[in-house]
């Protein structure tokens, strides 16, 4: 039987459920340190390549290091370079988004056409020239990520705002003589939270894969620190004598990708955005 509140209910569950398992990650991602008593960057030569014991429940690499212990700190780089180019990129494209959306005109057509001449770039491959420019290291690969993460938040933020202009409420706004930065802040901004909320989930999950990639590159944190990439860039020489070193990095990107997009897919379907997708 349907009742009017089974629908709320029912789009609840949609979300708890990737919501909690997100929470779940951040949470190990957090206390790593206090949960994982085994350094990841300990060595032990003598133990090389082991397979997956209860001691090392996902085995140890070519130096001896615990997998497991690695694979949870570099979930801390993955995830720090996930929310740190997302909250940049929707931070900066949020600005000029809403400031072309708003004012119009010459400024509408001189943002649009710095996105358009970004856009035209390959993203991943700027991204390698500028770590390569620049030199690997954690902030670097944040800044060679956010240049062109902006662009999409801004081309998605203008045409919100073009729309969201058109209301009744913003109409009235102008009408009483209110300054266009006021009614962005004030009437137009709080309308995208939702847009942008779903947009930055995805933002997240994709960042992840290009950070990975960078690192196995040898383009991201340089080592000793474990970062998801760099551990399946190391692995590949062992790929037949010692899969554990390549199947549960790969894994961990799986899932954590996965995770997140599903995150992404609830926010929409709770929050009703297709529309504007």
């Amino acid at each position: 039987m349907w009742y009017p509140g089974k629908k709320a209910s029912h789009r609840r569950d949609l979300i708890r459920r990737p919501l909690i398992t997100a929470a779940i990650v951040a949470v190990i991602v957090a206390l790593a340190p206090s949960i994982m008593p085994l350094d990841p960057l300990t060595q032990n030569l003598n133990e090389d390549l082991r397979t997956p014991s209860l001691q090392h429940l996902c085995g140890q690499d070519k130096l001896g290091r615990d997998v497991f212990a690695r694979l949870i700190h570099g979930a801390r780089v993955s995830l720090s370079v996930g929310v740190s180019v997302v909250a940049v990129s929707m931070t900066v494209g949020l600005l000029l988004g809403a400031l072309a959306g708003t004012m119009g005109g010459r400024i509408d057509r001189a943002i649009m056409a710095l996105v358009d001449i970004l856009l035209a770039f390959p993203g991943l491959l700027l991204a390698i020239a500028l770590v390569a420019f620049l030199g690997p290291s954690l902030r670097n690969v944040v800044l060679s990520l956010s240049l062109l993460g902006w662009t999409g938040y801004a081309r998605l933020v203008r045409g919100e705002v073009l729309s969201l202009r058109e209301r009744e409420f913003v109409l009235a706004s102008h009408a009483l003589g209110a300054h266009p930065l006021r009614i962005a802040t004030r009437h137009l901004i709080p309308g995208l939270l939702g847009v942008l909320s779903v947009q930055a989930t995805f933002g997240v999950a994709g960042v992840i894969i290009a950070e990975g990639s960078l690192s196995f590159l040898g383009l991201g944190v340089p080592p000793p620190l474990p970062s998801w990439g760099a551990m399946l860039s190391d692995a590949r020489p062992y790929l037949l004598i010692a899969p554990h070193l390549t199947i549960f990095p790969a894994l961990t990107v799986m899932v954590t990708v996965l995770t997140v997009n599903h995150l992404g897919d609830r926010l929409r379907d709770r929050l009703d955005v297709r529309s504007t997708w």
